[in-house]
């Protein structure tokens, strides 16, 4: 087993797929002694026959069709390593690192990565989702190569430009008693109900109030929790305006007031990145995508 090769792999699978050893050996252009030499080698270094011979075609044995999958799976990494490899010696990455702040519309991500696959297909991305000023700590330690985040956690450190406008609006469910109040509502009305507040501990946060305006508040580390709490009518809570206009639009969410806020509550998500280490041709590519198709008000 010590000296399995790929050509013995390959020609396993090429009698396979061609269910002959004569138009094996076309295929590979080889002597047919040799194709057959070869899986008789192979027989006799795993200890199984691969398959039966004795009907005019060779049909594989159970062990064989056990084997075939393996073996598939060995060309595939094999081609997947050699195309990886090629990859780096162009001067390609081995992969993209991205972190999104967590209220980032996906469909756009997505959309940009359907295309970033066509371009590159040897070099995967690798996506993170975080919260607050977690994503720009990322880009800032090496952790992540892009950010995509609201722009108030820029540095100076960073190069960055806008690519998305995003709304907030504060919504609670349809039937929370907050639902049933017409126009701004008073700060201590709205300190009889909890405020569901997203939240990180995972890096020191300058502000950790900032808009909160309840004493009653629950802390939340994940903005889908946060939705799906919302919807359940535990609190009420601003969310990004693409992530529930359907359920405004349907009524299981209504949007409320506060007299303190200003609507419309907007600010700015960017595109960031460190200048030094210089990012790859890949990850410079995903950057003038995201330029070239972002939406900004």
């Amino acid at each position: 087993m010590d000296a399995l090769t790929l050509d013995q792999i390959q020609i396993f699978l090429t009698v396979v797929d061609e269910g002959s050893f004569t138009v094996a050996a076309k295929r590979l252009n080889r002597a047919r002694s040799a194709v057959t030499y070869g899986i008789q080698k192979l027989e006799a270094q795993i200890g199984l026959p691969l398959f039966d011979r004795s009907a005019y075609r060779p049909t594989l044995t159970d062990a064989g069709r056990i084997l075939l999958v393996r073996a598939r799976r060995i060309a595939q990494e094999a081609d997947t390593f050699k195309e990886s490899a090629e990859s780096l010696a162009s001067g390609l990455e081995g992969e993209v690192s991205i972190v999104v702040n967590s209220m980032f519309p996906m469909p756009m991500l997505l959309t940009a990565l359907k295309v970033f696959a066509q371009q590159f297909p040897t070099v995967p991305p690798r996506i993170c989702v975080r919260n607050l000023g977690v994503p720009a700590q990322m880009v800032l330690d090496g952790t992540s190569m892009i950010g995509l985040f609201p722009a108030i956690y820029t540095d100076g450190a960073m190069k960055s430009f806008p690519v998305f406008t995003m709304e907030l609006v504060p919504v609670v469910s349809s039937e929370h008693p907050l639902a049933a109040v017409e126009g701004p509502i008073n700060t201590h009305a709205l300190q009889q109900h909890v405020q569901l507040v997203l939240t990180d501990g995972s890096v020191p946060d300058s502000n950790p109030d900032l808009g909160v305006l309840s004493a009653r508040n629950w802390r939340l580390a994940d903005l889908g929790v946060k939705h799906a709490m919302l919807l359940a009518g535990l609190g009420w809570g601003t969310m990004p305006l693409h992530m529930v206009e359907d359920d405004i639009a349907h009524g299981r969410l209504k949007v409320v007031w506060p007299e303190d806020f200003e609507p419309p509550l907007r600010f700015v998500m960017s595109c960031a990145y460190l200048m030094e280490p210089r990012l790859g041709p890949a990850a410079q590519w995903l950057l003038r995508h995201l330029l070239e198709t972002r939406s900004v008000s």
